[in-house]
């Protein structure tokens, strides 16, 4: 019994794109890294906290509210591939993408307003890893916002060729990474959500 359900989930693994394997495979590792430093952050307000005393940037209860907001827009995505709308889905892509590059800004607001608190990179270590979670963060997410120029190049051709737009909708590998990127936007949500309810909680 125990022999079927692992040939079962090796074959799954197989038969996965390759595509899919780099995605899933990253956010283990981007998961282990940021529960790792999670860990390191924790630990470094012993013996006692050091940001109590200070106020979390308001640019980062900001940033969350934009994040949350584009994860509900980014379900929409699937809906207008499946209604065979590449203009629409351009236009939602671009959103995303706006909403995107607002939170990276809002994080160098907050880490402004950090910076002039008396919170910097080589100060406290509780500021040191704050700085290091969402500076990482913040590449997952760029990383991420150059996924979205890459689907946005691929549906402008289609919104300008009608041939290419059939080939564009009837394509299972375009809905594929039009998943993945879904599926990677809300991981990407989903660790700041946790990063935002860990610096509430501290400062």
């Amino acid at each position: 019994m125990k022999t079927k359900t692992d040939d079962g989930w090796i074959q799954k693994m197989e038969k996965m794109h390759p595509y899919q394997t780099i995605v899933y495979l990253g956010m283990i590792g981007s998961g282990l890294i940021f529960l790792f430093l999670t860990i390191a952050f924790l630990s470094s307000f012993y013996p006692q906290n050091n940001l109590e005393v200070y106020q979390l940037p308001t640019p980062f209860w900001l940033s969350t509210f934009v994040l949350v907001a584009s994860s509900f827009l980014i379900n929409r995505l699937i809906h207008f591939y499946h209604k065979g709308r590449p203009y629409h889905l351009e236009r939602f892509l671009w959103v995303i993408f706006s909403l995107g590059l607002l939170f990276t800004a809002l994080q160098f607001w907050g880490w402004s307003d950090l910076n002039q608190q008396g919170i910097d990179f080589t100060g406290i270590p509780s500021g040191s890893y704050l700085f290091v979670l969402t500076g990482i963060h913040i590449l997952h997410l760029l990383g991420v916002l150059i996924f979205v120029i890459v689907l946005l190049w691929e549906v402008h051709q289609s919104v300008l060729d009608p041939v290419k737009d059939l080939v564009f909708i009837t394509n299972p590998f375009v809905k594929m990474k039009l998943k993945l990127f879904i599926t990677y936007w809300h991981f990407v949500d989903f660790i700041w959500l946790l990063l935002f309810i860990l610096f509430s909680i501290a400062f």
